[in-house]
């Protein structure tokens, strides 16, 4: 009788795949089996690239005249402490019964990586046909549409061939320029931060996170705090007053005057003071006057990058504690595929998202989130619509959509940890807050003149908060503001400060009339000064990780990689770690606020003399996305890895003349 072999990522998938076709054969040593099926499991990466001693032996040892070192036929090699479970899987891919593989590793480019490599070396049964499955939750619904829709393998050789070459292009200039950089500069590392010897690690991520936060940290280190002057006038009638602030414009005497330090202030108090006098007995007169209403939606749903900021934020975790725990609630059944750069979802899901939402209102038993499904009932908001709304864009998705409850699994959320129990009610709260209403308010803008010189004021008082009933609760609000400057990439103030707003004033704009003459109460001097950017904490270097496109200066470039960062959502957080774990960065474990180390810092100097490039996120984002370029058959694989080793030789070739 013909066999189906499955193989998962790890056992406890393994698992869920067996309940889901209802399997109730005993585990045996590595695999399950029954009259139709074999599950078997990967441990994570069972088959690695070969480090260069075993292509030759002369290679262990570190030489300039062995570099740089680009295989023309690449080796792998099982990982001895997983040649067991290699060897039980291999064994059951060649058994002359089973006539269909299906590789249901985790679905994802990296994923791909670790079946294909296991598919290489393993030489499966000849006859057995290849599938690939691919799910969003580990559901039983949706792992059983995952094998029902199988797809042949070879509808994701793309994947493959981008995945094959990111290792590859990491092991290549890792090896080459750690290398190359340690024979040339690592005695002078040694010396610095006095140790006998030193090695000098590079790598094509890593090297730039290093390089932002290292700048973030000099540009504060070197800020000088600047003071400058405002002009505040408080005006109105006998019985009330309004502030506005003076900003200097076209009709002002000071247009581009060099006594102001920007639009808003003085350079020197002196001068202010004297612009106060030239104010005194004139006449202020409303000139413009606006009343508007203003909406605000819901952010969008969280992928990995903003649920890992939020997390860093709120619970000081780093970002891959948050991956930690997303995806065992991933595997709990509780929320859909973790690794995903998606904040929208695909119009497909929305078709069913009904399913969701009725999984939480029936099993969820938590007392706020029933309070908000009630509301959503009782206020009878739209949920079948979603489709016509900013969160519905299969354009914006390339492997899974935004990371959303499934409505189910509830059986394990009571033996959850507290910190897991958290983060799956801000997924939930973010998820419902879709169906909400926007926030709306109500919004005065009023400019005063005072003989060419413009003061201005603006009231502003939230009068439904819609959506905020949700973002309150969770205590801060991420809106998508958040992502637009991948320079400062905190948060949006709390959710209090939004809808905080001075209704008295408003109250007083509201009744102002354009051409109306107000009474000139006072002037007076606010002092204020830049300050420096903020230190990046591990939550926010990895939004800023996820947007470096942006940091780019070039427009045209800017363009052509829009949308691509550096590293992707599944190994960011690793290379935080790592950079801390070889001690190139320092993490407080009370706040998460990154500073790079003295060595990090040394390092960093050592690369910007060498090869600056390597410190720049063009670089890196650019090879992202001709890593995205070849899964969407864009280009071809080799002519990516033409590219690849003509930059490695050419580099090399420079730094050798260089040193």
């Amino acid at each position: 009788m013909s066999k189906k072999l499955l193989i998962t990522e790890k056992p406890s998938v393994a698992m869920e795949f067996a309940k889901a076709l209802k399997i109730t054969a005993p585990r045996k040593n590595g695999y399950i089996e029954s009259n139709e099926w074999i599950i078997t499991w990967c441990v994570g990466h069972l088959v690695t690239m070969s480090y260069p001693e075993k292509y030759d032996e002369k290679l262990k040892f570190w030489r300039l005249d062995t570099l740089p070192f680009i295989p023309k036929e690449w080796k792998y090699e099982v990982i001895s402490n997983v040649q067991n479970q290699f060897n039980i899987v291999q064994g059951l891919m060649q058994r002359e019964d089973v006539e269909e593989i299906y590789n249901a590793g985790d679905s994802g480019r990296e994923g791909e990586y670790i079946q294909r490599l296991v598919l290489m070396m393993a030489h499966p049964n000849p006859k057995a046909k290849v599938k690939r499955v691919w799910i969003d939750s580990q559901t039983e619904e949706e792992i059983l549409r995952g094998i029902r829709e199988a797809k042949d393998s070879s509808e994701y050789d793309s994947l493959s061939d981008s995945a094959y070459l990111r290792a590859k292009e990491d092991y290549l200039i890792g090896i080459n320029f750690s290398r190359l950089l340690s024979i040339t500069q690592g005695r002078t590392l040694a010396n610095k931060i006095n140790e006998e010897k030193a090695s000098i690690s590079v790598g094509r991520v890593m090297t730039c996170v290093l390089g932002m936060i290292v700048s973030r940290e000099r540009e504060i280190r070197n800020f000088v705090k600047t003071k400058y002057y405002k002009i505040v006038g408080e005006f109105g009638d006998e019985k009330s007053a309004f502030k506005a602030e003076w900003k200097v414009n076209e009709k002002s005497k000071l247009f581009e005057s060099p006594l102001l330090y920007n639009e808003t202030g003085f350079k020197s108090e002196q001068k202010a003071k004297d612009f106060i006098v030239s104010l005194q007995g004139k006449k202020a007169i409303i000139t413009e006057l606006k009343k508007s209403k203003q909406k605000e939606n819901a952010p969008l749903l969280f992928n990995l990058a903003e649920i890992q900021n939020e997390c860093t934020k709120r619970f000081k975790i780093k970002p891959e504690e948050t991956l930690d725990v997303i995806q065992n609630l991933y595997e709990k059944k509780l929320v859909t595929y973790p690794r995903t750069d998606a904040r929208v979802l695909s119009t497909a899901v929305a078709k069913e998202i009904s399913k969701n939402l009725n999984g939480i209102a029936k099993g969820f038993k938590d007392e706020e989130i029933q309070r908000f499904i009630k509301k959503m009932v009782e206020e009878k908001y739209p949920t079948n619509n979603l489709a016509k709304t900013k969160y519905v864009n299969d354009s914006k998705i390339t492997d899974h959509y935004a990371i959303i409850p499934t409505g189910q699994g509830y059986e394990n959320y009571d033996k959850l940890p507290e910190l897991q129990k958290q983060i799956y009610k801000l997924i939930v709260k973010r998820f419902l807050a879709i169906f909400y209403p926007p926030a709306e308010y109500s919004k005065v803008q009023v400019t005063v003149d005072v003989e060419g010189e413009t003061f201005y004021a603006s009231g502003k008082v939230c009068i439904n908060k819609g959506y905020l009933e949700i973002a309150k609760s969770t205590g801060k609000n991420t809106t998508e503001k958040s992502t637009e400057d991948a320079q400062n990439v905190e948060n949006m103030g709390n959710v209090e400060k939004l809808e905080k707003t001075d209704d008295t004033n408003l109250e007083i704009l509201k009744k102002l009339k354009k051409g109306q003459e107000v009474l000139v109460k006072n002037y007076e001097i606010k002092e204020a000064e830049t300050s420096p950017p903020s230190r990046y904490n591990s939550g926010s270097i990895i939004l800023a990780m996820e947007n470096a496109g942006k940091l780019i200066e070039d427009e045209e470039l800017r363009e052509q990689i829009k949308g691509a960062g550096i590293g992707t959502s599944a190994t960011r957080g690793g290379i935080i770690e790592k950079l801390e774990r070889i001690k190139y960065i320092e993490i407080n474990k009370k706040t998460q606020i990154i500073t790079p180390t003295n060595k990090g810092e040394i390092i960093y100097d050592i690369v910007n003399f060498s090869m600056p490039d390597m410190l720049n996120p063009k670089l890196t984002a650019s090879w992202e996305k001709g890593l995205d370029m070849v899964a969407k058959k864009e280009i071809e694989p080799q002519v990516f890895m033409t590219k690849l080793e003509n930059y490695i030789n050419s580099k090399f070739n420079k730094l050798v003349v260089k040193m």
